[in-house]
């Protein structure tokens, strides 16, 4: 089962209701999305559609990999996969698209993957890769939806369609408030896809959920978001991966401290080192970075849940100010704009930011209404 913090037992993840989708999957060959946190039943659904006696013709992984532990960034091979013989296609490097001769070979493509609600975790780019691939093809794709950990807010600065990039492909914000499915549904409906082309799409939706639901993931969905707190906290230093300073890759905790070797010491301070999966060569290697750990803020703020927290750049910003360049070239496809960047530089506070996100993030709400499957205690059913 999925493992909810504040929900029944009973919540359901897509993937877990077979009696909505088993049926479409008969006697077809499938390809499917999935990777290591694609769990249903205490198994990976590969494992769980082919002990079912369904062909899978083909799987694609996305960033990090298939049963793998990839750094981000790291480009991971196509292969095969040992536990199944079934042939595993990256979606990750110089092919983020499925490629025609693989879609081809398809009946139906299930797309399974579990989303952090954060426009720049490349999940979303993979979904919205295939769900092109699919319409392209003539390939139906079915969404098997899972619960969005950061699913019960909205924040951030909308992007800029001059600014898309695989960290950031559509007009939403950082943190968009919908399940996975949900927004397949979104870039479904609003057009997003090249030329306008629509999907066939399904969504199986949760059981037992609603837009309110706190949920945490019991499974990392990443190598580096690897407990609840670093998926809390990663709308928020994921920015630092534009600039100058470490988010802690290459520690027990990435994407729960911040810090630099120019920083001003005498409070926390840790030491990156090469490690498998929570990062090869990180930077700052061997380095000690002096800066924050935010490994309980959340436990000790829980007011401060909710919203991006801007307190901690602008404070890196101006701390290593006159010391080193602290933006690089990667900032403005995080934020989406350019707008950001240049605020924090000229010392705005986060207040006047947040204000600056305003207009956006009210007329996002209004797109994102219509896609939405979870309200109240209700759910509007898509199968």
């Amino acid at each position: 089962m999925c493992l909810p913090a504040f929900l029944p037992a009973q919540v359901r993840c897509g993937a877990e209701r077979k009696e909505l989708y088993y049926p479409l999957l008969k006697d077809r060959k499938v390809g499917i999305v999935a990777n290591q946190a694609s769990v249903a039943f205490n198994a990976n659904i590969v494992d769980v559609l082919v002990k079912d006696g369904f062909q899978i013709g083909m799987i694609f992984s996305p960033e990090h990999g298939f049963r793998l532990s990839g750094d981000a960034g790291q480009t991971i091979n196509t292969g095969i996969d040992s536990a199944t013989g079934i042939r595993v296609v990256s979606l990750y490097g110089d092919r983020r698209k499925p490629a025609r001769e693989d879609i081809d070979s398809l009946d139906v493509v299930v797309f399974d993957i579990q989303d952090v609600g954060v426009r720049f975790y490349t999940y979303i780019s993979t979904l919205s890769y295939v769900m092109e691939a699919c319409a392209e093809n003539r390939v139906p794709l079915i969404v098997l939806d899972r619960p969005n950990p950061n699913g019960f807010y909205i924040d951030g600065p909308v992007l800029e369609k001059s600014f898309s990039s695989f960290v950031g492909m559509h007009p939403v914000p950082v943190v968009y408030g919908m399940t996975i499915g949900e927004y397949a549904r979104m870039v479904n409906g609003e057009g997003w896809l090249k030329n306008g082309i629509q999907c066939d799409l399904k969504v199986v939706p949760l059981e037992n959920y609603t837009a309110k639901s706190r949920y945490q993931l019991h499974i990392k969905p990443s190598p580096n978001l690897s407990n609840p707190g670093a998926i809390a906290l990663y709308p928020s230093l994921c920015f630092f991966e534009g600039t100058c300073v470490s988010v802690g890759r290459g520690t027990s905790f990435p994407f729960q401290v911040y810090g630099h070797p120019m920083m001003d010491s005498g409070r926390f301070a840790f030491t990156p080192k090469s490690m498998p999966g929570a990062s090869l060569h990180p930077p700052f290697e061997n380095k000690v970075c002096h800066g924050e750990d935010l490994r309980s803020f959340y436990a000790e703020n829980p007011a401060e849940s909710g919203k991006i927290n801007l307190a901690w750049l602008i404070k890196a910003c101006h701390s290593l100010k006159g010391k080193t360049v602290f933006f690089n070239d990667y900032f403005n496809k995080l934020a989406g704009n350019s707008a950001l960047q240049k605020q924090v530089a000229e010392g705005k506070t986060e207040k006047e930011i947040r204000q600056s996100w305003k207009a956006g993030i009210t007329k996002f709400r209004k797109v994102r209404a219509k896609y939405l499957l979870y309200y109240g205690s209700g759910l509007r059913s898509e199968i």
